[in-house]
């Protein structure tokens, strides 16, 4: 650390080295509680977005409902039932489910992916639909079955239409995870208010805090423009 950056902080009454590492230590929970979420409930979306398309209503229903749900409440109302709800099931203190949902972070992180699952499902399930019919009759004249259309044409075509969308779901669980503050987890948001109510400093606090999610938010957007030129690459007109 340069020196005079260590002078400041050690002159400083609230960005010290300690709430300093407080707010580091608040992003790194952040941060990993986003991260699996997100990693999880696109593998979880994956499946259920083509399931969602499929014509039979006892297989595509119940993905709807689910999705319906989800989406309908707020997530910190799913967050809350989840939290508090799971302490009441009979018999659960009993099992060693107890012992990993009676730390908050597992039950927000099942709020987290169960919400994200459901919004990335209709993401997914719109770009697959989306497909170009003559995409999928070329596809049947060579000879593919439905599972390797889906694999080899659907899919690929399918990612590089919800990448948009997606990158907006991704931004807003990152904004989202604020709320995991309320169940007692110390992430950004949950550091900024120790710090405010230890030192009566709000503006220093939640600004700063605000600044970090800036920070990540334009470090997943230009990731996810990478991404997108990648994936578009194709689109880009030759140089003559």
């Amino acid at each position: 650390m340069p020196d005079f950056i260590a002078e400041w902080l050690n002159t400083n009454d609230i960005f010290n080295a300690m709430t300093m590492m407080e707010y580091w230590d608040g992003m790194v929970t952040t941060v990993q509680l986003v991260f699996l979420s997100l990693v999880i409930g696109l593998v979880v979306a994956v499946p259920l977005a083509i399931l969602r398309t499929v014509r039979n209503p006892f297989v595509s229903g119940p993905i709807w409902l689910y999705t319906y749900l989800f989406r309908g409440t707020p997530l910190l109302i799913q967050l809350y039932i989840i939290y508090y709800g799971v302490a009441q099931i009979p018999g659960i203190h009993e099992t060693f489910w107890w012992t990993i949902f009676r730390e908050p972070f597992y039950p927000a992180l099942l709020a987290f992916t169960l919400n994200t699952a459901a919004y990335t499902t209709e993401i997914i399930r719109g770009a697959i639909v989306a497909t170009p019919n003559g995409e999928i009759e070329a596809a049947k004249a060579y000879g593919m079955n439905w599972l390797l259309r889906m694999r080899r044409i659907i899919l690929p075509n399918a990612a590089r239409r919800a990448v948009q969308a997606y990158s907006n779901e991704v931004i807003f669980m990152l904004h989202a995870s604020a709320i995991a503050s309320v169940v007692t987890i110390v992430d950004l948001t949950g550091a900024a208010r120790n710090i405010y109510s230890r030192f009566y400093a709000p503006f220093e606090a939640f600004i700063f805090v605000a600044l970090c999610y800036m920070a990540l938010t334009f470090m997943l957007v230009f990731a996810f423009r990478k991404l997108e030129n990648h994936l578009l690459r194709h689109q880009r007109p030759l140089n003559s």
